[in-house]
């Protein structure tokens, strides 16, 4: 698919922050489980903080194939830091498409900036792929609303400034809103023990009583479903484009090692198993990204893309998790310990079939909107 010398550009000079950046730091930051902030600072700088947002605020205002490049190649250096990014740009799309022009002015020229950063606070406990279920509440009391509930698994807890929320009003259907992440009654939980994306905080948000003006409710009572899984949609084309960007890490990590390692008098990679190995990852690699951009280039042309975002999402995440798993199975017993990145690729893998819908909820919407 062709891109046009802009985006092409933009691809470039992300590609070059990941490596020079981005992996240099990816090993330490997983073992330590901590963020290099370092590094968001230098996504602010390169504007890619402000990735979805309006020009008119400040931002880059990105259509969906430059979003999804620059996910595609933040996840090559670190996929942690690909995912803080990617839940950073819902929280300033939330913001952008639903918020007051106050609460935009108010938020985004700074959120641009890099400060404060931006989560996303849609799952709960008991709610994760039924988002219906949720029982936060956010009861209004004059000109204020008082929240009350817990959210689970919540990227950048620890580190966000400001959170949009998902909580039930009125007779129980789900509202939209903006509260500041130093509200009183606010409490983040405990940073998760996690398999992979180590250096990205996963918390739990806990509200207490939390009372926030009437007029940080960004979408009308009970229009907040809605409005969160139209964000959703373009936001699994970000992650199938993380899921590409780190098979391809995985991918460029085989090639190298099978033609460096030695056995049998020669190069492993002259014996046909690792070569058919190959083979099958790079075709798996090639459709995984084909199926990425041509999700994103129909949300930018304006066809509703929710098929071909889940196609997406389902096959690049399933596809991620293969090749990585195959990148250590070359690495031999090598692979299995920390001296080489693809057993921390073959980790992180995991989460890209897991969040912002599973692969199980992927094939839901796939067959639905197949049916209907």
């Amino acid at each position: 698919m062709e891109l046009t010398a802009e985006q092409r550009a933009i691809r470039d000079v992300v590609r070059e922050f990941a490596v020079e950046e981005l992996r240099p730091r990816a090993a330490e930051a997983d073992r330590t489980q901590t963020f290099p902030e370092e590094v968001w600072d230098g996504l602010a700088e390169l504007d890619l903080t402000g990735l979805t947002a309006p020009e008119e605020h400040g931002g880059y205002d990105a259509d969906r194939l430059t979003y999804s490049l620059v996910n595609e190649e933040l996840a090559y250096g670190h996929l942690s830091v690909a995912t803080a990014l990617s839940v950073h740009c819902l929280a300033t799309s939330c913001i952008a498409e639903f918020g007051s022009e106050e609460l935009k002015a108010q938020w985004l020229p700074e959120m641009v900036s890099g400060r404060p950063v931006g989560a996303f606070a849609l799952s709960e406990p008991d709610a994760g792929s039924n988002p219906a279920e949720m029982s936060a509440r956010a009861e209004r009391d004059g000109e204020e609303y008082v929240i009350d509930g817990k959210k689970q698994w919540i990227t950048n807890g620890a580190r966000a400034g400001v959170i949009v929320l998902f909580a039930k009003t009125g007779d129980g259907e789900i509202t939209q809103f903006l509260v500041p992440a130093d509200a009183e009654g606010l409490e983040v939980g405990r940073k998760e023990e996690k398999l992979g994306l180590r250096a990205s905080d996963t918390t739990a948000l806990i509200f207490d009583g939390v009372r926030i003006p009437a007029g940080n409710r960004l979408t009308e009572e009970g229009r907040g479903l809605s409005a969160a899984l139209s964000v959703l949609t373009g936001g699994r084309i970000g992650i199938a484009s993380q899921a590409v960007g780190l098979a391809q890490a995985a991918m460029d990590d085989a090639l190298d090692y099978a033609g460096e390692r030695e056995q049998f008098g020669g190069p492993i990679a002259d014996v046909q198993t690792i070569q058919h190995k190959l083979a099958e990852m790079e075709t798996k690699l090639r459709a995984a990204r084909l199926l990425t951009r041509e999700a994103a280039r129909k949300e930018d042309s304006g066809v509703d893309p929710r098929l071909d975002a889940s196609v997406a999402k389902y096959f690049a995440s399933e596809a991620a998790m293969e090749i990585t798993n195959e990148a250590v199975q070359i690495h031999g017993g090598y692979g299995y310990t920390t001296e080489f990145d693809v057993e921390r690729y073959y980790r992180d893998a995991r989460i890209t079939t897991i969040y912002e819908g599973t692969s199980q909820i992927q094939k839901n919407v796939i067959a639905r909107e197949l049916l209907e």
